[in-house]
């Protein structure tokens, strides 16, 4: 049976198509499906061309198969079968194959980021989320509309208590009942969307929406030509500038009055080739900004700027920046592959992005993409771009900053969620230098040219956009102007912390609704990054708890108070044995939970897991009140208050004083049709804040936080006492900084621990905890700077008032140096060696100190200096860069270090290395067992004895010679000799004898003779026996 569709639903799809505002449906019902075709027909008419393209977004089945062979065969099974009306099935088989149908899954929604859609469908609301709806509703262009499909309804109240798929996230194992507050506030929001209808699934507009009674046909202002007012004046823009070159044809590709006015202001920034120079463009999302510095870019190339960087949190980013980059160079008539190349990453993480464009028409050129924290590869930067700002760290996008001209966007809201950090400090910043005269310093941003652009003119749909109105009202993402400064900053001391009850915060109530925004402005404002699904996160999860630091409080005044500081908790722990040994044994743990499942993970200690918890996710101070102590009360009190100083601590059998009440919407007391149920916020409700004293705090053992290490963030943690326990070794992707877990024990009864020591049983756990993290500094924390180092480590310097007898000092050098290594440091310290000979006892004696072993007494200065060079093992060029010293400073520092080192060790082990030092033998000198006199007597009697045997000696040799000439008087020639001798002639022989006249001595001369001839015989006979005895040897 036809039925008449109602004339309002009409006039509203045809007021957004004069308008370019889109429209909204909620469909609720088992066959609303068959009303998207309707949908669909009344868009198609109003809209007078072309058939409006539909995103069909699912979880993870569909009714009919998005493949159109096999969705032929299903619809010819059900119409065999008579399970669906033929007529309306054949409708909707139409709008499928004609209607130019792209189907995706909310997984998937990344990639229709960049794409316009005519028409959205929404199924499976219980798979939507945040991010999910703002991202898809934002693809839908002016003049389209969002339909959501809610089955299995009985009534609109039962939305409230749906359980959605993340709430699955939510739960941990002591908090497993979510609540459904951010559902409840989506529906009562609904109420306030002029541009939204609320139907059954027959089109019966349901009491809801009772806003759209007075609808009225709305006419459209335009001229002659069919342009509106903003249309004529970018047209007479392009008009005007229609015969300069570049800018000419560039503004040709603006869509928007406000995004060819950036055009122009960059164009003439870079003209003006100012060094100091640097142009911020501010704007909400969707307006055009990454199209507006693509155009801006290939304006710099056609004017001759030749080296070109552009940076973002990841190249996925720049695919819209890119793509105008390309406009732009057709615009200018460049052709690719022959005036200029495109080259894509071959890294698999940046999915084939576009990460350069050579150009190579006038000159060379380059527009090159770096990652943020590549602020050295800046050296001959002409032009810089910064898209989106707001998602990188405020001290990597400082880093950033140059003598070169710098073009900077940001989203100060959107789907995405970013953080105001930037427009709030960073361009504050710049706007103040710039007026300030030029000091000359490096570094320094004081004379710089700064401009400020903002486009507040969307370019999918028209301004003042309901649906646009109703999403950032929403999820909170215009909250710009939500932030009032504070009337007054009261002394810390003066102000107290309140519980948050998250039912009224989320009850949709107007004061309420105010202090929410508020409340998310001044998170939004605090962080880098932030986003939509962190509001359904505080709105539903069991475990988080808000708190606000507020001022002294004037009951008399009927307005919000001032919010000067805001803490979001999450209760963790009490999880049992059983649990944590699975996750141990599995290696995966659980969502939620992160301080015990990560301690339980770093010192497989199962025993932590049982212990219960608090962790500070967020602490988020006012940006007009920073630095005045506001986060430190906060800080304060909340210790106090877990510590039962405030209120009595809750016994384990009370009930929790936590938000437990029933979930209605309504107070109806009976079930009654849909088209009658009254909904409306509810009443009754507890008070929004609470003073700490009139509520009970739960037993809990520590209180931890998790945060990007930073100096600053470590510092403020560690002032109260705060102790870490673990540092993530791989850095994030995305800001460059290491995950930090820090912990504070609490006061509590129920652990036994040492009374002298502050952080109770935490202490072995931390001891054990710097000494892995002393050892990763030289590989995985290599590259961190020495002053964050120094504040993880907190080493104790200051030995003045130590015992160095006392316990767990070092007595012994024992394995850990060797004699000749303190041979080589009094070496070293006397300036006889170069440091590179002790270059290894460097790194042992930073490891023995820094674990406290060694008690002596440095400065922070020396200290960081053996840090850098025992412990990083950083060179000293390194150094120098870092501590702004000279090398010499360093070498004089690390002198002293060494001698301060070397005088202990060598006091407390002087024995032990003595006695292990290699020595030459030594002589014994013993007393003479013979007195000095008698030793002389005996003397002179040897003496005596010598002389007398010289003395006989003497005799004997007189005696041998005398005999000798007797012997030898025989042989002497007389005269009657000689005579005979010369008469007589020389024969041939030679030989002449005569006859001797001395036959007198003939008796002499044979005995002689014998006994010359006996001497020879004995001396024969001696050398013959000697010569057998040595025979006989070699034998």
């Amino acid at each position: 049976m036809r039925k008449k569709v109602d004339e309002r639903i009409r006039t509203l799809i045809e007021n957004g198509v004069k308008l370019r505002h889109r429209s909204m449906f909620v469909i609720i019902g088992d066959k609303s499906r068959d009303q998207i075709v309707n949908l669909h027909h009344m868009l198609s008419k109003a809209v007078i061309k072309c058939n409006p393209s539909v995103l069909w977004c699912y979880k993870d089945k569909l009714d009919i198969s998005s493949h159109k062979k096999k969705r032929t065969k299903q619809l010819k099974r059900l119409r065999e079968r008579g399970q669906v009306d033929p007529e309306k099935l054949d409708a909707f088989s139409r709008l499928l194959d004609v209607g130019r149908v792209t189907y995706c899954l909310y997984k998937d929604s990344e990639r229709i980021l960049g794409n316009t859609f005519g028409m959205c469908v929404l199924q499976d609301f219980e798979a939507l989320t945040p991010n999910l709806l703002a991202r898809t509703i934002e693809t839908v262009e002016g003049g389209g509309m969002i339909v959501m499909i809610l089955r299995s309804l009985a009534s609109l109240t039962s939305l409230c208590t749906m359980v959605m798929d993340v709430h699955d996230r939510f739960r941990t194992e002591s908090h497993s009942e979510a609540a459904g507050r951010f559902n409840e506030r989506f529906l009562l929001s609904l109420a306030s969307c002029k541009a939204c209808v609320v139907m059954d699934d027959e089109l019966n507009i349901l009491p809801l929406s009772s806003h759209i009674r007075s609808i009225t046909q709305v006419p459209t202002e335009t001229d002659s030509e069919g342009l509106s007012e903003a249309e004529r004046d970018l047209k007479n823009l392009k008009d005007e500038l229609s015969d300069d070159f570049p800018v000419g044809p560039l503004i040709k590709k603006c869509c928007t009055l406000d995004q060819g006015k950036a055009v122009v202001t960059f164009f003439d920034a870079i003209l003006d080739k100012a060094l100091r120079s640097i142009v911020a463009l501010i704007a909400s999302r969707g307006r055009g900004k990454s199209a507006a510095l693509g155009l801006a870019v290939a304006g710099a190339v056609a004017a001759g700027y030749s080296n070109i960087y552009i940076t973002a949190p990841s190249p996925d980013n720049l695919k819209t920046f890119f793509e105008f980059v390309c406009k732009g160079f057709d615009a200018l008539e460049y052709k690719e592959h022959l005036d200029y190349d495109v080259i894509k990453s071959a890294n698999p993480d940046f999915r084939k992005a576009i990460v350069r464009i050579n150009i190579f028409k006038q000159h060379r050129q380059t527009i090159q993409y770096i990652q943020p924290h590549e602020h050295e590869k800046l050296s001959q930067v002409e032009l810089l771009v910064i898209d989106e700002a707001a998602a990188i760290p405020l001290p990597v996008v400082k880093s950033l900053l140059g003598p070169y001209l710098v073009f900077l966007s940001s989203t100060v809201s959107g789907y995405e969620g970013t953080g105001r950090s930037l427009s709030l400090k960073l361009l504050q910043q710049l706007d103040e230098q710039s007026r300030a005269p030029a000091t000359g310093l490096e570094g320094s941003l004081s004379g710089c040219l700064f401009k400020k652009i903002e486009l507040n003119e969307s370019i999918r749909y028209a301004s003042g956009d309901p649906i646009e109105s109703w999403l950032n009202g929403l999820l909170c993402l215009d909250v710009a102007t939500s932030l009032p400064n504070p009337s007054c900053h009261p002394l810390p001391s003066q102000c107290d912390l309140y519980y948050v009850n998250r039912d009224t915060l989320f009850s949709y109530h107007k004061d309420s609704e105010l202090f929410l925004q508020r409340m998310m402005a001044l998170c939004v404002s605090s962080h880098y990054k932030n986003s939509p699904n962190d509001l359904q996160l505080l709105a539903d999860a069991p475990a988080h708890h808000l708190f606000v630091l507020l001022g002294p409080v004037d009951e008399s005044q009927d307005k919000l108070p001032d919010i000067l500081c805001v803490v979001q908790i999450c209760l963790e722990g009490q999880i049992s044995q059983n649990s944590a040994l699975k996750s141990l044994r599995d290696g995966h743990s659980p969502h939620g939970d992160q301080i015990p499942w990560k301690f339980c993970e770093q010192f497989r200690d199962i025993e932590f897991p049982h212990l219960s918890g608090a962790r500070i996710v967020r602490i988020a101070v006012h940006p007009n009140a920073m630095k005045m102590g506001y986060g430190s009360a906060a800080v304060e009190l909340l210790t106090r208050y877990f510590e039962g100083q405030i209120a009595p601590i809750s016994e384990a059998n009370d009930e929790a004083d936590v938000e437990h009440s029933p979930i209605r919407v309504t107070e109806a007391a009976e079930k009654i049709s849909m088209l009658e149920e009254q909904v409306k916020p509810r009443t009754n409700l507890p008070p929004l804040l609470v003073p700490l004293r009139d509520r009970r705090p739960e037993r809990l053992h520590y209180i931890g936080v998790s945060f990007g290490l930073t100096l600053d963030l470590f510092r403020f943690w560690r002032k109260h006492n705060f102790a870490p326990f673990y540092v993530s070794q791989i850095p994030s992707a995305v800001t460059g900084e290491h995950t930090c877990m820090l912990l504070k024990p609490l006061k509590n009864d129920e652990l036994e621990v040492s009374e002298s020591d502050e952080l109770g049983f935490f202490a072995p756990f931390y001891k054990d905890f710097r000494i892995r993290f002393s050892k990763l500094l030289s590989d995985k924390f290599k590259k961190m700077d020495y002053k964050l180092a120094m504040s993880v480590l907190n080493p104790k310097i200051n030995f003045s008032e130590v015992d160095s007898s006392s316990e767990g000092y070092l007595k012994t050098l024992d394995g850990i140096l060797s004699p000749f290594d303190m041979e080589r440091l009094r070496e070293y310290t006397n300036n006889m060696t170069d440091f590179n000979l002790v270059y290894d006892i460097c790194k042992t004696l930073a490891h023995q100190y820094f674990e406290e072993k060694l008690p002596v007494s440095l400065s922070y200065v020396q200290a960081s200096v053996l840090l850098c060079l025992g412990l990083q093992e950083s060179e000293f060029s390194s150094l120098e860069r870092q501590m702004q010293l000279e090398r010499g400073q360093i070498h004089s520092l690390l002198l002293k270090v060494a001698k301060e080192l070397y005088n202990y060790l060598n006091r407390i082990a002087a024995k032990e290395i003595e006695s292990t030092l290699p020595r030459l033998k030594k002589r014994v000198f013993e007393p003479h067992k013979v007195s000095v006199d008698d030793d002389l007597r005996e003397g002179a009697k040897q003496v005596e004895v010598v002389l007398l045997s010289s003395r006989a000696h003497e005799q004997m040799m007189k005696k041998n010679e005398g005999s000798m000439d007797s012997e030898r008087q025989q042989y002497v020639i007389g005269d009657k000799e000689a005579e005979a001798l010369q008469q007589s002639k020389i024969p041939s022989s030679g030989i002449i004898s005569v006859k001797s006249s001395k036959l007198e001595n003939q008796n002499g001369f044979d005995k002689s003779a014998k006994k010359r001839s006996n001497d020879k015989h004995s001396s024969s006979s001696k050398s013959k026996s000697s010569s057998k005895k040595r025979k006989s040897l070699k034998e």
